[in-house]
Parts: structure tokens; C-alpha cells; sequence
């Protein structure tokens, strides 16, 4: 299968707006695009949950420079407390959808996190950016990586020392478990492993309730400028440009408001682009998430992470080759298979799922390519990959590409 991608062509483009009746325009001039006929989203408004995270960066930023009415919508950002919170209102129909981490929506869909229902990813908001904090007294104590650790677990009781992530599906206790599992630390026989939602990470570990977290920013940044903590690993020295969080919502929603979930992934694509496009549009997009409506927070905490610029708190600092991204020409976007169905091999190797699932058949389902498509088409000069699968190496070597998933799944030494 060739991994050359198609590009979509203005004349394509064109196209595609006259087998639609001339309700699609180009970009520049689609005021009215989807505002009226059969084509109209269903919806005017759009109510989307966030945590406060930069990774929610696109969502608010669609509404906030406009994207939304371009495409006929109305964007409601509503801030939530925790992972939870928003998994209880997206399925109670209080959210239309959802900045929601990668592997919590999957875990719906299959009720590894509740009561199952089907889902639809409809597009992922962003790639890396997350990050594992130590403890302070850990790095004072001499530990400054997962070597280091695995000696001091090694040479303590078992569950002597405790690690938080946020959801027991999300990205984060997946990265959190491979990071551990690379040093040879069992990530639930050897030490202790709870759930603390984002926001609340920071003062647990300055309370002593952990000597580690994995979090997205600003919160391991938030750790190092309080000198509680510092940055052991970046999740994308885990898995490089791995998926993090994406949009989420009901499956039912999707079939109910096709239209308006189109119009959706439109306008926060629109601007994840406009986010990526330059430096400073990230340090203006780091301005107005620090805002007490949004993350509440101080803008150093924010920028430098946003701009790829890091600093572990314990003496390194670089430029990352892969720092968070949200558009990087629609390769972010896109709803790739093989990253739903990577997150399938961990729930298997975990325990999570006591058998092999349907993973092609699981991801084909949940992930919205059609919408995806669509919105692309309509926000125009987006590359379409032509494979469904893409290939990635992880930190202990290991080689992804989506073909195998049981085998895959099954070559870990550290399992559950």
C-alpha cells in the first residue's frame, strides 16, 4: 500500500462544492458555507467539553477566532473538572462532544470505564506534548530517569511508591505503564498506580500523595516552576508523535447531525492550522489559554512548552523534534486506524481486554474517517493519506505499524 499521500486539489475542491449543490466555497469566501438547504448543519450550537490542558488549544480557539461561524456553527466550550466528568455529560447528551483523551473514548466503546456505548472519534486534536514528573525529592535523592528508579523500586517493597494518571483508558496511564515496563518496573506489581484528575496533580504531589505523575501540560511545566517536581520523560520519548487527545462524541450524535458534526471538525481543524501556521500564533494562543476561563494559569507556563522549547527542571534543556502538534498538514487530524487500535494492543496487554478484540474492525467503527473527509474537503489544501495505518518506533525499539495487532500485543515481557 503506498504511503505517498493525495492532495486535495482546488479543482477538486471545486468539485466537490458542485456535487454539493454550490454549497461549499472556497476558502476566503465561505461565510455561508453549510448555512443553508439540506446541507445546513442541523445544529446551531455546539456544546464542547475541555479539561484544562493546552491540547484543548484547537476547540477554543475555534470558537474564539471564529472558525465556527464560518462553517454555520455556534462553538460552546464548557470546562470540566476531570476525565470523569466529562465521560458523564458527553454520554448524558449534556455534551454534543468532547476534547477527550485517545484511549478513554475507545474504553467507552468497549465499557472497559462504565456501561458501553458506541462512539465516534471524529478527528485528533493533537500529537505528543504530555509529560512523566518526578518528585523532587526523588531527583535530591539522586534519581534523575527510569534507570535510576527501577533500582530504588527494585530495592523497596512492592507498592512502596505511588504513580498517578488521570483516567484508567487515557493516554496517560498507557504512557505512564510503557515507560515504567521499559525499565523493567511492573506498573502494578511493583509500585502503586492512582488517578488524580489534571488540575489537581500538582498539589497532590506537593501533599505527598505521589513520587510521580503523568499529565499533559501546563502541569509538569507547573511542577518544575514550583520546585516540586521535574520532567523524567516527555511522552513523545516514549512513542514520537504519538495521538493524544482527539474530538470526541456519541456515536448516535454523528447519525443524528451529520451536517453539524462536518461543520465541526471544519472549524477546529481550521484552527489547529491557524494554531501550527507560526510561533507566534502559538505564543498568542498560549496568551489567551491562560486566561481564568480557560486553563487559569500563568502564560510562562504554557509558552515555551507550546514552542518546543524544554526544560526538565534538573539541569536539560533542548529544542524537541517533536513537540505538540496540531496540524502539521492534516496528518494530526487524521483519524488513523492504527492509532485507535495501538491503544486496543495496550488494554490487551494490561488486562483491560482478557482476549484479543476485533482491532480492525473496532477502529473502522469508532473512527470517523467519512467526517473527517469531509470536513477536510471542505476546509480545503489538506493532504489525504492514502493508507489507513502509519508506521511508528518506540522507545524500547519496538516497531508499530497496525498489521499485526495480536502478535503485537503479545511480544511484551512486562504484562498484566
Amino acid at each position: 500500500m503506498s504511503d505517498v499521500p493525495v492532495r486535495i486539489t482546488r479543482r477538486r475542491f471545486l468539485q466537490a462544492g458542485a456535487a454539493l449543490g454550490g454549497a461549499m466555497l472556497l476558502p476566503g469566501v465561505m461565510g455561508a458555507a453549510y448555512a443553508a438547504g439540506s446541507d445546513a448543519p442541523e445544529l446551531n450550537t455546539v456544546r464542547v467539553g475541555f479539561i484544562p490542558l493546552t491540547d484543548c488549544a484547537p476547540v477554543v480557539m475555534a470558537a474564539l477566532k471564529g472558525f465556527d461561524k464560518k462553517y454555520g456553527i455556534s462553538i460552546v466550550p464548557s470546562k470540566e473538572a476531570s476525565w470523569a466528568a466529562v465521560r458523564d455529560k458527553l454520554v448524558s447528551g449534556e455534551l454534543d462532544a468532547a476534547h477527550m483523551l485517545y484511549g478513554m473514548l475507545y474504553g467507552l466503546e468497549l465499557g472497559l470505564a462504565g456501561k458501553a456505548h458506541p462512539m465516534a472519534n471524529l478527528m485528533t486534536l493533537n500529537q505528543n506534548g504530555q509529560g512523566i514528573t518526578l518528585s523532587s525529592e526523588l531527583l535530591e535523592s539522586g534519581i534523575r530517569d527510569a534507570d535510576g528508579l527501577a533500582k530504588r523500586v527494585a530495592a523497596s517493597a512492592p507498592g512502596t511508591y505511588t504513580f498517578a494518571h488521570t483516567f484508567p483508558t487515557g493516554t496517560h496511564a498507557m504512557w505512564l505503564y510503557y515507560w515504567l515496563a521499559a525499565a523493567g518496573i511492573h506498573p502494578f506489581n511493583d509500585v502503586r498506580t492512582v488517578v488524580v484528575p489534571p488540575p489537581q496533580m500538582v498539589m497532590n504531589m506537593r501533599i505527598g500523595n505521589m513520587v510521580g505523575f503523568c499529565v499533559g501540560e501546563p502541569w509538569n511545566a507547573r511542577a518544575i516552576n514550583d520546585r516540586i517536581g521535574f520532567t523524567a520523560a516527555t511522552s513523545q520519548e516514549v512513542f514520537p508523535d504519538h495521538p493524544e487527545k482527539i474530538l470526541g462524541t456519541r456515536a448516535a450524535w454523528v447519525t443524528q447531525h451529520p451536517h453539524t458534526a462536518r461543520a465541526l471538525v471544519a472549524a477546529v481543524m481550521e484552527a489547529a492550522r491557524w494554531i501550527d501556521a507560526s510561533p507566534d500564533n502559538r505564543r498568542e494562543t498560549a496568551r489567551v489559554l491562560a486566561r481564568r476561563a480557560w486553563l487559569n494559569t500563568k502564560e510562562q507556563y504554557l509558552t515555551g512548552r507550546m514552542l518546543g522549547e524544554y526544560d526538565s527542571g534538573a539541569g536539560r534543556r533542548w529544542q524537541d523534534a517533536h513537540p505538540m502538534r496540531f496540524f502539521n498538514d492534516g496528518d494530526v487530524s487524521f483519524p488513523w486506524h492504527s492509532d485507535g487500535m495501538w491503544f486496543l494492543t495496550q488494554f490487551r496487554r494490561w488486562g483491560l481486554l482478557t482476549a484479543d478484540p476485533d482491532y480492525q474492525g473496532i477502529a473502522a467503527r469508532i473512527n470517523r474517517n467519512d467526517i473527517w473527509q469531509q470536513a477536510a474537503t471542505a476546509v480545503g489544501g489538506i493532504a489525504t493519506p492514502s493508507s489507513l495505518l502509519r508506521t511508528s518506533t518506540l522507545m524500547d525499539g519496538s516497531r508499530w505499524d497496525g498489521t499485526r495487532p495480536a502478535e503485537y500485543a503479545a511480544r511484551f515481557a512486562i504484562t498484566r
